[in-house]
């Protein structure tokens, strides 16, 4: 787990640079990620992992996965672009023979067949390699349209790729009538240099753009990401954008945005101040004023959206739907809207701060939290966990008498344990009609693709695709159960096994969890799992820990910053629920996790608990060191998950280190300490009983951990 000493030349500018770091900390030159010396290392490392424990890619498992992967048997998520009777659906694929994918389009009747016939709009492995450090591929990331209101022709995209597959991307203009880019020196949008950019239509010819203009990085927040927000007429060179919204340095990006919905248009301003509060402006626009206007001689003013900080806050046309992770009392109210509602009212009562008319669509419980919210023409979509199980809820709006009505029957029923259903829109234009593609799975069913309506709340469905079977399911079987947390909370987790297995504590078992961001960790088909540990006799837990989003706000907020604490204690206490029911034993038992998830399997192995209950880890591109990672990439951003190691926090985020946990405090390792005095002794008292799981870390030089 710990790096080896740092060679003669290490990168001095790096260690000068590090004013949180110990300046006597041999690692940090490992910060240059892309540097000759350092990806020698990493190659080193790599042999002496494969040298270990062997080559997967030399076995029979790895190329099954790999199969399962590369299988065309997989679902395109497709959908349709324009609202027109001949518009057709777009997929972006990836096979074998497309390694990079590419960009294609079909008919809804073809889509609908066994084998639709495809039109290739866009190849990405065709297109000429990146010339940015060692990126040799593209990596698609997305495309944008231009929406004109009810009368657009949906014939321009934005589409952005990244080198390599980094968080930066570039971006060009491209013509869905003609297939091809356009190029600059015909008036088409384009931005070259990789930056973590943001660009979308305003109209036809001119974007909002938020990036790194200069190159310099003067424009971007301390997290990476856009501070500044420029109009880009067509036809203009970048350098002569004009700058019309402006956020703070120390937010984690600004952005700008104008969009139409079902007759209105709107447009926002927004300072993202960490992940999880912003600041809101808004000013309602016309159709033609739009079109007509630039954003920088548009004189409507923009107004702060009166709204807590924590809340989120969509439009579905002008009404606003506001969710809330506190508690909320607006000034004038007499109500409280409790944490994780959902809230309706017209915005125009929203910008006067009158709450008087709103209603609320949803109030969680101590079982219930809200997922998701999805649209169509006429309804909103609200996908509902209640334990971690989903259900789907149907609110129709009324338009001529403004009313939302809550709809009886259709898909609202309790979906089994271990299964999952959504729903979203079949178009990329939600608003166009009140059709909608039910997506289903489970832990041990394989994706299936169904087209419904909101009209009846899907009761009634037409089956458009299944995926095989990727693995053999027969004879497993998925619980779920309740551990006991050592505060008493219950900590809900998934089970998947053989039906007929043993309780004697001799079955290997893998541990996952993620526990931040309110991200929640729900039913989803993995073919990788059941061929490569399932069928082989192998249980997979899935824990539902605190940190995550599957009972809403307070959820998350009960692992935040210094109560990081209470989602390693979910996951002991899981696993001591597991080695009791003997399902599985320490021995047998593994813990896995990624990103957030890595962190927590940091610690996991890095707590005295750890050789009680854990015989090996899985540690996937995680965070390590918890006093540089705000320094590092994309980690200023997070400061709102796990809080600043340049503050006083460092008190508390010193106890969820691991790095910090297993150089100084068991290893004995000298730490430099805040005031300049250096420890020559361990901080705390080391554990003699303790010993590292066997364990194995993966990650990425284009991973922003």
């Amino acid at each position: 787990m710990v790096a080896p000493s740092s060679p003669s030349n290490t990168n001095g500018n790096l260690a000068s640079s590090a004013s949180a770091a110990s300046p006597v900390d041999p690692h940090l030159w490992l910060e240059n990620i892309l540097g000759e010396k350092q990806l020698a290392w990493v190659e080193q490392c790599n042999r002496r992992c494969l040298d270990h424990v062997g080559d997967p890619k030399e076995t029979a498992s790895y190329q099954r996965i790999k199969d399962i992967l590369d299988s065309k048997d997989k679902i395109p998520h497709a959908y349709r672009i324009g609202n027109n009777p001949d518009s057709q659906y777009y997929n972006f694929w990836q096979d074998a023979n497309h390694v990079q994918g590419i960009w294609r389009r079909t008919t809804l009747e073809s889509f609908k067949s066994k084998d639709p016939e495809w039109t290739t709009v866009l190849d990405l492995d065709a297109l000429s390699p990146p010339t940015t450090d060692t990126a040799k591929t593209w990596v698609w990331h997305g495309s944008t349209l231009l929406d004109e209101g009810p009368d657009s022709t949906w014939d321009m995209a934005l589409i952005k790729l990244s080198p390599g597959g980094s968080d930066a991307d570039t971006c060009r203009e491209f013509d869905l009538t003609k297939g091809e880019f356009v190029d600059p020196s015909s008036g088409g949008f384009a931005i070259p240099n990789p930056a973590k950019t943001r660009i979308s239509y305003r109209s036809r010819d001119e974007v909002l753009v938020g990036t790194d203009f200069g190159t310099d990085g003067s424009t971007l927040t301390d997290s990476g990401y856009p501070r500044v927000v420029k109009s880009w007429k067509r036809g203009t060179p970048m350098e002569d954008a004009v700058t019309v919204f402006e956020g703070e340095r120390t937010d984690i990006a600004a952005h700008m945005y104008a969009y139409h919905d079902r007759g209105f248009v709107h447009e926002f301003q927004l300072r993202s101040i960490t992940f999880y509060t912003s600041k809101y402006f808004y000013r309602p626009l016309t159709v033609g004023g739009i079109a007509g206007t630039t954003a920088d001689e548009e004189t409507t003013p923009f107004r702060e959206v009166p709204i807590p900080e924590d809340a989120e806050l969509d439009m579905f046309a002008d009404w606003a739907m506001v969710t809330l992770r506190s508690d909320y009392e607006p000034a004038a109210g007499n109500v409280l809207f409790k944490a994780g509602s959902l809230v309706m009212l017209p915005m125009s009562d929203l910008m006067e701060n009158a709450w008087a008319n709103a209603s609320v669509m949803f109030t969680p419980s101590s079982s219930r939290s809200l997922s998701s919210m999805s649209e169509s023409k006429d309804f909103v979509i609200l996908k509902i966990l209640d334990d971690v199980k989903t259900k789907l809820e149907f609110f129709k709006y009324d338009a001529k008498n403004r009313t939302w009505t809550k709809q009886d029957g259709g898909e609202d029923a309790d979906v089994p344990i271990g299964e999952d259903v959504s729903v979203s829109s079949h178009c990329r234009d939600s608003s166009a009609d009140n059709a909608l593609w039910l997506w289903r799975d489970g832990y041990l069913v394989p994706d299936s693709l169904e087209m419904g309506s909101a009209d009846d709340c899907c009761a009634t469905s037409e089956h458009i695709k299944s995926k095989p079977p990727m693995f053999k399911a027969d004879g497993l079987c998925v619980e779920q159960h309740f551990a006991t947390s050592l505060d008493g909370t219950p900590i809900p987790y998934f089970v998947i096994r053989q039906k007929d297995i043993a309780f004697d504590g001799s079955n290997p078992v893998l541990l996952d969890a993620y526990g931040g961001f309110e991200i929640s960790m729900l039913p989803g088909y993995s073919a990788g799992v059941g061929a490569g540990w399932l069928e082989r006799g192998g249980c997979k837990v899935i824990a539902n820990i605190r940190g995550g989003g599957e009972y809403g706000p307070s959820w998350h907020q009960a692992a935040l910053k210094e109560k990081r604490y209470k989602c390693f204690e979910d996951m002991e206490a899981v696993a001591q629920d597991l080695i009791d029911r003997k399902l599985t034993s320490r021995e047998k038992l593994a813990c896995i996790g990624g990103s957030n998830g890595g962190l927590l399997v940091g610690n996991l192995i890095t707590r005295p608990i750890a050789s009680r209950l854990f015989g090996a880890a899985v540690c996937q591109v995680p965070l390590l060191d918890m006093q540089r990672y705000s320094h590092l990439l994309a980690g200023a951003s997070w400061m709102g998950e796990y809080g600043n190691p340049d503050t006083d926090d460092w008190k508390f985020l010193r106890k969820h280190s691991p790095y910090h946990l297993l150089r100084h405090d068991i290893l004995g390792k000298p730490e430099q300490l805040g005031d300049g005095n250096v420890l020559g002794d361990t901080t705390e008292s080391t554990n003699p009983e303790w010993k590292c799981p066997k364990t194995l870390f993966t990650t990425s030089t284009r991973d922003d951990r």
